[in-house]
This record gives C-alpha cells, structure tokens and sequence, in this order.
C-alpha cells in the first residue's frame, strides 16, 4: 500500500501531501474529507471495531469517501508503533480525542515529533485543550450553548437549535483552513506547527462578530427587522425574506404584496412598527402558495427564497447546473466540494474505506 489511496486526485491542490487522521466521530473527519477534496492522501486511523459512525453508512461516507482505512489499536505498543513508523512520512496528524488523551496513548504531537519534526499535528476538540472546560464531555449541542449561538433571537420564547451541526462542521472547516495554512508556512520555513481548533472557540468567534445592532442615532435594533425572517405560505411551505435597512427593497416586497401603504415607510419608521409589520406580511403570504410567491418576487427584484428539505435541495435546478450533486453507483446522492478552483479542481471520490482490522494494513510511506 506504498501507492496514494484510489480516491485520491493526483491534480489537486494537496496532490502529494500524506495525513494521518486519528479522529472519529464528525468534526475531525469532515476536516480531512476537506483534504481528501483537495488531493490530499488521508490513511484513517480507526479504534478496534471500526469509527462509531459506521453505525451510520450514509453519514459516515459523506465524511470518509475516498480515504483508506485501518483498524489499529492505539493502547497496544504494536500499534503504537505501527501509527508511529507511519508518521514518520507524514505532513499532518489529526486527532479528535479530550485532550490528554493522545498523551496516554503515547501518540501526542511530542512523540510524533520525535520521529517527524516537521509534522503539522492539529487537535480538535469541544473546548480546547486548556481552560476550565478543557476536559468536560459534550457534542455539537453544547458547543453551540456555550458559545452563544443558541440565544433565543428577540421575541422568542426559546432556542431554535440549527438543523446542521455547525460546531462540528465549523470546528473540521477551521481545522483545514489552518493546515492549509500551515502547509505554507513549513513550505517557507520548514517548520512544523501544532493546532489547537476548538470548536467552542470557532463559534464564539462567529458570535462575536454579530455584535448588537445600532443606528447612527443610537437606536438598538434589538426586535427584528419587518421583512427579515421565515413567513409561512398557504401550501404549507416557507418563505424566507431578505429585506434589512434597504427602502428600495421594503417597497419592492410591499408593492408585490400589495401593501402600498407600507412602501415609503423608511427604516427607522419600520423599525418602530416591526411586529405589526411583520404580521401584515404573514397575512399577505399566508394567502400565497411558496413557489409561486418566491417567482413573483423575485422578478420584483425581492431577495426571497423557498425554505427547502434536504431532499429538494438534491434537486434543486441550481445545484445541478453548478455541479454540486453527483450520484455514486448505487445512484446515492453526494455532495461535491464546494468550492471551485479553476486550474485544480476539487474532486470527492464515493469509495468509502472498508474496515481492515490490523497495522499490518497501514501504507509504508518513507520519512519526510
């Protein structure tokens, strides 16, 4: 197993770098799927029984695709040893344990820079490696808490927690970002780095850049804004409404609606009439079906959208002409890249890594 992975793309932009991915579960492996996206070789280090998400087939191959895969046992010196000979030839190391961990388990960035100084080792964990809540348990949720993300927006009467995971997927899309980041620095300099990605940390910086909203007078925009928001349609669908602070657009919306009236309000005015507002723009699309609605206004010039399932989204015209969806061979949809590089473009690879038991199965990749 000297030769890259089947699924690597020998043309990518991280054609040639070699990462050995120690994590399971979904933050880790979505960052390495990135990388596999990308060309990079990715060799799957999984616990004895095989990553627990293998519980779930279609979500562990959106994340694993185009890896290979070896079952080692990292608490037997054999495998040990195995994962450390393997690094040896490595770029990158990612692992997804609490921390402290890696350290018992004799495969922390120290050893692994015994026998490969230039490594780049990224940890991902929920809440970093120090700090009080270093070593509490938790998943997606209670990042999210945490960080903020799961306020009640104002005049709710409680949190609405988002459909995708977004710690575990801003957690593994930051981690990438930074090893790509650090690929270039050790290509200048020829020094390693060590990574702490914090998915706790990721989302607070999400939330910290959302400051409350203020008008140049002061005034708070702390209720909503009238023509921001998801409004229900008489087929019992969504729509969602784009309008902020923008008066060409409030008459746009309010015009196709028919609330004339409304129109020349400006926003300050809007402002101080957000939820009678609001409740005369549920009326009106209340009335409405969500397709047709979202095709008038939009060739009002109104930026409105159809709240789609995961399923119309498959099937969305647009994400077909961009290339986003493609089909594997038992015809299950998967998502590509997302996003375009004009002289290496990305490619996601639908073999999903068998479960082999045993070190004797890892690549012999000669020491970088």
């Amino acid at each position: 197993m000297t030769a890259a992975s089947p699924g690597v793309d020998a043309t990518g932009l991280l054609a040639g770098v070699r990462v050995v991915d120690l994590s399971i579960w979904r933050p880790g492996p979505y960052a390495t799927q990135l990388l596999v996206e990308m060309g990079a070789d990715v060799v799957k280090i999984e616990p004895p029984g095989g990553d627990p998400m293998r519980v779930f087939p279609t979500l562990f191959a959106v994340l694993n695709a185009g890896k290979r895969s070896a079952a080692v046992d990292l608490k037997d010196i054999t495998g040990r040893d195995a994962v450390l000979d393997l690094a040896r030839g490595t770029d990158v190391v990612v692992e997804g344990f609490r921390p402290g961990v890696v350290r018992r388990l004799g495969v922390d960035h120290e050893a692994i820079a015994r026998v490969n100084p230039t490594v780049i080792y990224c940890s991902i964990s929920g809440y970093g490696q120090d700090g009080p809540l270093s070593e509490v348990p938790g998943h997606d949720l209670n990042y999210q808490a945490w960080a903020g993300t799961l306020e009640p927006r104002p005049g709710a009467d409680e949190p609405i927690v988002p459909r995708p995971p977004i710690a575990d997927l801003a957690g593994g899309a930051y981690a990438a970002m930074a090893i790509c980041a650090a690929l270039v620095k050790r290509a200048n300099t020829g020094d390693g780095e060590t990574i702490d990605a914090s998915m706790t940390d990721v989302l607070a910086s999400w939330t910290g850049a959302v400051p409350p909203l203020t008008l140049p007078d002061g005034q708070k925009v702390g209720g909503g804004v009238p023509g921001y928001g998801t409004f229900r349609t008489a087929d019992g669908g969504w729509v969602a409404l784009g309008v902020i602070s923008e008066d060409h657009l409030w008459e746009r919306l309010t015009t196709a609606l028919g609330l004339t009236d409304a129109a020349s309000l400006t926003f300050p005015e809007r402002l101080a009439l957000t939820g009678s507002l609001n409740d005369r723009l549920a009326d009106a699309i209340a009335a409405r079906e969500r397709d047709e609605l979202v095709a008038d206004l939009a060739a009002a010039g109104v930026p409105a959208s159809p709240v789609l399932s995961q399923s119309e989204m498959l099937a969305a015209e647009h994400f077909r002409q961009r290339g986003m969806v493609a089909h594997d061979g038992q015809g299950q949809p998967f998502m590509h890249h997302p996003l375009r590089y004009e002289r290496h473009p990305a490619r996601v690879a639908p073999e999903v890594p068998p479960l082999v038991e045993g070190p004797r199965r890892l690549p012999e990749w000669t020491a970088r």
